[in-house]
């Protein structure tokens, strides 16, 4: 999986969790305080940095008020020059991070069109908009970023709540600073007998 040749017309989910399956948690810095220079080097590397980021408004809001307050790092520069596609019935045109474009219509309709002209995306946070996409089968990657923390008293944002049963084929596995495990996957919803 290298070069956006192999990647075109594709979406991958990807999420960052607490072992106990939580986005963030009250009182704790961002990546839980435990991102290490091998995880940093390959959130620098990894081939899906030129792909398209599909976002909610939700997620577009917290990211683009890090750019706004003045956020430094190269994470924030990075994702201001990477084109961005935000759904949402409640922002208005045009969006003020660069590169940001507006969907007001169905997320669904629109990213199947995205996949069909052959553009390579993924997702950033978006727990709402990754469950569509994934139960209307448009995902073709499901990766984790697993951070060896339990939050189970301060944990926010349950990312799997909600979710449809969903079977997933290990693609591929990395620890990154002997502790962060990436896990790879390619996802197949479940039907139930007699749905």
């Amino acid at each position: 999986m290298t070069g956006e040749s192999t990647d075109r017309g594709r979406l991958m989910v990807d999420f960052i969790t607490s072992l106990d399956g939580y986005a963030s948690a009250e009182g704790w810095p961002g990546w839980w305080g435990l991102e290490g220079p091998e995880y940093l080097a390959w959130l620098d590397e990894q081939p899906e940095r030129d792909h398209t980021i599909l976002m909610g408004a939700t997620t577009y809001r917290l990211m683009s008020g890090f750019a706004v307050e003045g956020a430094e790092g190269e994470s924030i520069d990075f994702l201001a020059r990477t084109p961005k596609v935000v759904f949402s019935s409640t922002l208005e045109a045009p969006l003020s991070w660069p590169n940001s474009r507006l969907v007001t219509t169905d997320a669904v309709e629109a990213v199947r069109a995205m996949k069909a002209e052959g553009e390579s995306l993924r997702t950033i946070g978006s727990l709402a908009l990754s469950r569509s996409l994934l139960e209307a089968g448009l995902v073709d990657r499901f990766r984790v970023v697993l951070f060896p923390v339990i939050t189970g008293a301060t944990g926010r944002e349950r990312i799997y709540d909600g979710y449809p049963d969903v079977g997933l084929e290990l693609v591929e596995t990395r620890t990154f600073d002997g502790r962060i495990q990436l896990l790879d996957y390619i996802p197949s919803l479940l039907v139930k007998k007699g749905v």
